[in-house]
């Protein structure tokens, strides 16, 4: 496949963005910004990476001239050290929405940072603070077929644009992201406070998390199970533990989607019902599945499948109450 294309960018340079160097082939692009230092809004991205890394020390496979991997260094000085976490969570929403405005693919975000498409990870972010230097780097799967991709040491599915039925260039996605995450970072490095900017609540809506039955696996070997109720100004995720007790604050862990229950943050319900008559339906097997009731839509409609984050234009397609047989047709609340 051809190399990234920096004259295709368009207008990315000039304001954050203050270079776009492309390498055929590298250790790491991350390391690399940390050694080099230098002025805030470097980008460099890499065909190639032979140590690339993600969250909790994994490592990243990137496939040349079908992946997307760069990293941006950024000085955020203005931002107390505290607020910094947010930088990856920025950053992640970001890539979210640049995604689906480039290629109409329902992106959402898996708490603190993973893109997912569905249950599937697209992409991946790590963020490393040297001195007052911030580096953060992105892998993405775009072009690579789907017998093709990588094993996630996750355990989650992994996923590319090409995958979900979108072709897009690199150089689209590229450009978009640089946009989407100039705009967001630029209004927190002058108020650094989600709240006022809208970031938490843009975060909230796009983390597929909230509403989740989660296992986390802590650092240290613990686990907390429960409810991810919310995010919290520090962007911390809440999980109520399944005893009950009060709402612990995870700030940092490997979060496991166990069970949609709902999304506070988002316009639908969740039934915990079964359709055990539902594999009768002609022309599929729908047993065993959730029943998921969005507002917007007819009171005698419902979907029957894993619905990813719960928005509406993430979900399958409807099927009518009727046509599941026996099972009781649903209602709105």
């Amino acid at each position: 496949m051809a190399g990234l294309a920096v004259g295709a960018l368009g207008d990315v340079t000039g304001s954050l963005w203050t270079s776009v160097s492309v390498v055929p082939v590298t250790g790491s692009t991350n390391a690399d910004l940390l050694s080099c230092g230098g002025p805030e809004g470097q980008v460099l991205v890499a065909e190639s990476q032979t140590a690339g890394r993600g969250r909790m020390g994994r490592s990243w496979v990137s496939a040349p001239g079908a992946s997307l991997t760069f990293s941006v260094l950024l000085h955020p000085v203005s931002v107390p050290a505290s607020r910094r976490g947010w930088l990856p969570l920025l950053t992640g929403a970001a890539v979210a929405s640049a995604v689906r405005d480039v290629s109409g693919v329902a992106a959402v975000l898996k708490w603190p940072n993973d893109v997912l498409v569905g249950p599937r990870k697209l992409a991946g972010i790590l963020a490393e603070q040297s001195g007052d230097a911030v580096v953060i780097g992105i892998g993405m799967n775009v072009a690579t077929p789907a017998d093709a991709l990588p094993v996630s040491p996750a355990g989650l599915p992994a996923t590319s644009l090409l995958a979900e039925g979108a072709s897009v260039s690199r150089e689209a996605l590229l450009a978009g992201i640089l946009r989407e995450l100039e705009r967001r970072y630029t209004a927190f490095r002058a108020d650094p406070d989600p709240g006022r900017t809208g970031l938490l609540a843009e975060y909230r809506a796009l983390c597929a998390t909230v509403g989740r039955s989660v296992r986390v696996e802590l650092p240290g070997g613990g686990v907390l199970s429960g409810a991810a109720e919310d995010i919290d100004a520090d962007g911390r995720l809440l999980v109520v533990p399944a005893s009950g007790a009060a709402p612990v604050a995870v700030s940092a862990g490997d979060v496991i989607h166990v069970r949609l229950l709902r999304h506070p943050h988002r316009d639908f319900v969740v039934r915990d019902a079964l359709v055990p008559a539902a594999e009768r339906r002609p022309g599929g097997v729908l047993d065993h599945c959730p029943l998921v009731v969005v507002p917007g839509e007819p009171a005698n409609r419902v979907q029957v499948r894993e619905p990813g984050n719960g928005g509406e234009d993430d979900l399958p397609a409807f099927v009518s109450a009727q046509q599941l047989s026996a099972a009781e047709p649903a209602k709105r609340s």
